[in-house]
């Protein structure tokens, strides 16, 4: 581990792709506190939760490496296929929130912050939003420099404070448009949804020069996430904003992000369990019955 007098040898990768301007951000604030080692995804990767291939093709580039993976292959390479010992991952910038637990359990941000926790080295995932746009697309229309600033700041003060003696990962949501944000302690709220549709279109696949048709016993399946009350897809979920404050708590990330505020969530990914003693009478008076 590096001492107070060496700087921090950090690991950056992201979900969005190695060419995107919310990594290029984030390396350029975390240059000032310590050595940055960069091993991304070559192309975007958003929503593959951690993922992993077995095989990844690897490329040289200017700040390290981008490989055709996983937000999670890139971790796994940088962790355990490079000679450095680091001390600290961050996966970010993302240019859209990763709040609520659906979502933060199947993002690609987060997902790569898993992966460094299961590996043994503390991580951090940055995420950005707009109080206004909501998702920052496309990303070269917004400056994420203060979501940058304040995951610099976030690193800078918790490693080796004893923060990730407990924590595993820290998963961040910071607004790109407020002055000077509030900065709270959060937790992952659950609020998630499920909207099915039939169709008997195949064009619906995206594919408009598609000949071929559905069988009598096939049906089309279209499955949209409802991540946000009223919302359905990439809409803007914050107004009315009075709504949303009644529906999230004070204290959880979606509460934190509708006020404007960046949303600091402690996580711990190693699955623990729950002491249930109704479960384990049942499990042991079936295993009385099972022969």
């Amino acid at each position: 581990m590096s001492d107070s007098a060496s700087p921090l040898r950090i690991l950056l990768t992201n979900d969005d792709g190695i060419d995107s301007p919310g990594i290029a951000a984030l390396r350029e604030e975390l240059t000032a506190i310590g050595d940055v080692t960069v091993v991304a995804p070559a192309e975007n990767q958003s929503g593959v939760g951690r993922a992993r291939n077995e095989l990844a093709v690897r490329r040289d580039h200017p700040w390290g490496y981008a490989l055709e993976g996983t937000p999670a292959d890139c971790v796994a390479y940088g962790l355990r296929g490079l000679e450095t010992d680091f001390d600290i991952a961050l996966s970010g910038i993302n240019d859209g929130p990763n709040a609520g637990n659906y979502v933060v359990g199947r993002s690609g941000t987060v997902g790569a912050g898993i992966e460094s926790a299961f590996l043994g080295t503390p991580a951090i995932a940055v995420s950005s939003y707009h109080a206004r746009d909501f998702f920052c697309h496309p990303p070269e229309e917004y400056d994420f420099s203060r979501p940058a600033r304040v995951a610099r700041a976030v690193t800078e003060r918790v490693y080796g404070a004893g923060i990730f003696d407990d924590v595993d990962l820290l998963n961040i949501n910071a607004p790109i448009d407020v002055p000077s944000p509030r900065m709270r302690v959060t937790r992952p709220l659950a609020d998630y949804d499920q909207q099915v549709d039939h169709h008997d279109d195949t064009n619906l696949l995206g594919d408009g020069d598609r000949e071929d048709t559905l069988n009598d016993d096939e049906m089309l399946v279209r499955l949209r996430d409802v991540s946000w009350p009223g919302t359905v897809g990439y809409e803007n979920p914050f107004p009315p904003r009075d709504e949303h404050r009644e529906r999230y708590p004070v204290g959880s990330d979606r509460r934190a992000m509708v006020d404007g505020e960046v949303s600091v969530s402690p996580l711990a990914v190693h699955h623990g369990h729950t002491e249930d003693p109704k479960l384990a009478s049942v499990v042991e008076s079936l295993s009385e019955q099972i022969e």
